[in-house]
């Protein structure tokens, strides 16, 4: 399950300032970077009814699995468990950016072990009760 189009973090310039900028909080698989939304730095979308709204991203790399299969299956996984965080805690996050970015070795993780992981890096950064 994909996250919603308007959820999605887009754009080189975004995703650069979350590596510069965003504060990090640390797992033993993955990093949570949290900024506040910056509107200027996206793209101008008509869909987009409400820019400040909580937008989100996973980054899974080569060293985490060479495997496009596994990087995709992490993805998808990760992306159905934020749209549910999202829907769950409805205004929660709203204005902030939000980067996952899994480690490597993450791959060999139990799921359910990478999403509580992600759960607790959410609680921690005062994204869920």
């Amino acid at each position: 399950m994909a996250l919603p189009r308007e959820n999605r973090l887009r754009g080189r310039f975004v995703f650069d300032r979350l590596y510069q900028k965003g504060r990090r909080h640390h797992g033993q698989w993955m990093v949570l970077r949290t900024l506040p939304a910056e509107e200027q730095l996206l793209k101008h979308d008509p869909r987009d009814h409400d820019p400040r709204r909580c937008r989100l991203g996973v980054v899974v790399s080569t060293k985490v699995s060479k495997s496009s299969v596994r990087r995709n299956q992490l993805r998808r996984l990760f992306h159905g468990h934020l749209s549910h965080c999202i829907n769950a805690g409805a205004g929660q996050g709203r204005g902030l950016w939000l980067l996952i970015s899994l480690k490597p070795g993450s791959e060999a993780a139990d799921d359910q072990h990478l999403l509580g992981e992600c759960s607790e890096l959410l609680a921690k950064a005062g994204l869920q009760p």
